[in-house]
Formats: C-alpha cells, sequence, structure tokens
C-alpha cells in the first residue's frame, strides 16, 4: 500500500473530513445507514492539508497524458478542480448535476474548448455515478475526457465497473482499504471494528437493512 494513500487517509481522519461511527452509524441522503461518512470540503478550511493535496492532485494528474483542460463536479469537486487547474495553468469549467432553471440554462459552466482533453475532478468515489454523468456530458458537449481523479474512493465494485464500461480511467488519492489500515495503526478503531467495517463495504446495501432491522 503507498505511502501517499495511507497519508492523505491520515489527513482526512485528523481534520475529521472523514468520521468513521461503527456503533452509531450515520445516515445518508439516500436514506441508507452507513459507519463512514465523508465530507472532503473540510479540506479547504486546514491550509497545510489542502497544500498537499493540491500537491498530490497535481502529480496524479502528471500520470494522464495530453491534458489540456480541468473540470469540477459540482458541488464538491469545484473548489479542488480550481486549485488543480491554477496549478497546472489550464482552463477550468464546471459541470452541474441539471442545467440550471433560468439564464442559459447551462450544464457546463465556463467556457468548454471542443476537442481539449478534460481531466474531471471529483472529491470522493461512491457508485461513480455523478462523475461519470460529468463525463458523459463533457464528451457530448464535444470535449474529450483524460480521466476522473478523486481524493476518496470506498472501492465499491460496482464503481469500478461503471467507469470501465464507461471507458474512462480512475485514480485516486486514497481509498477505504488504506483508510481502515490507517484507523487502526493509530487507534482510532479496534481490530474488531476494523473487520465489522470492512464488512460493511463488501454490501453496504445488506449491512444497512441489517443494522435497521436490528436497531428498529
Amino acid at each position: 500500500m503507498k505511502s501517499q494513500d495511507r497519508r492523505v487517509a491520515r489527513d482526512l481522519l485528523q481534520i475529521k473530513a472523514i468520521k468513521l461511527n461503527p456503533q452509531n452509524p450515520f445516515t445518508w441522503a439516500s436514506g441508507r445507514r452507513s459507519p463512514i461518512y465523508c465530507d472532503n470540503r473540510v479540506v479547504l478550511s486546514y491550509p497545510a492539508v489542502r497544500s498537499a493535496i493540491v500537491a498530490d492532485l497535481v502529480a496524479l494528474a502528471a500520470t494522464f497524458s495530453g491534458v489540456t483542460g480541468v473540470a469540477g463536479v459540482a458541488t464538491a469537486g469545484i473548489p479542488h478542480g480550481a486549485l488543480l487547474a491554477d496549478r497546472l495553468n489550464v482552463p477550468f469549467i464546471y459541470i452541474r448535476s441539471s442545467a440550471k432553471e433560468h439564464g442559459r440554462q447551462n450544464v457546463i459552466e465556463g467556457e468548454l474548448q471542443v476537442g481539449a482533453s478534460y481531466l474531471v475532478v471529483e472529491d470522493l468515489i461512491s457508485t461513480g455515478g455523478s462523475s461519470l454523468q460529468a463525463v458523459a456530458a463533457l464528451r457530448a458537449a464535444g470535449g474529450q475526457v483524460a480521466g476522473v481523479v478523486a481524493l476518496f474512493t470506498y472501492g465499491f465494485p460496482e464503481a469500478s465497473a461503471a467507469f470501465a464500461a464507461a471507458g474512462c480511467p480512475l485514480r485516486t488519492l486514497s481509498h477505504y482499504d488504506a483508510l481502515l489500515e490507517e484507523a487502526w495503526s493509530t487507534g482510532y478503531i479496534s481490530q474488531e471494528q476494523q473487520a465489522f467495517l470492512a464488512n460493511w463495504r463488501q454490501d453496504p446495501i445488506a449491512w444497512s437493512a441489517n443494522f435497521n432491522k436490528l436497531n428498529p
């Protein structure tokens, strides 16, 4: 496991961008119960962590060839994408989940350059749905997509399958396995909790349903 994976996971835990609570799971917007909550917008409030994350994104962007623009996925991917574009000195755009209801009714904000190769930036990969929706919008508008980068991924198999089906490379700074290793090694969670959290990732829907059944 790369040291970057662990370092980023440690930073996200320390600033509480990621929270783990196996005993009292969080409720996601979907209604599912989950022992993890991730909000990487918190990174923006911590200059040292923010700078390290941007440097990591710059290094990750270098693993893609021919990147001539950066596109942020609204809303959480916008600030990270804008910071990356500034460091790379390339144009920046961002992609809404749906068209505005007024004005020009844009889905893509900023000036998209037809034929340019965009690196799409997301803060978190769950199922990959929002990121791939942005990829589809870019392609439909005439842009090329070099790939997607994100700060963190849960590593769900369905996300990997969806990106593969879309022909879109995905690379992230850290991931769920690195998080569990870091959380256990630093005493944030016990070994028993580590196994419990690993079980959630195998089937989060069944895990949530079982928890709700046992805790009505």
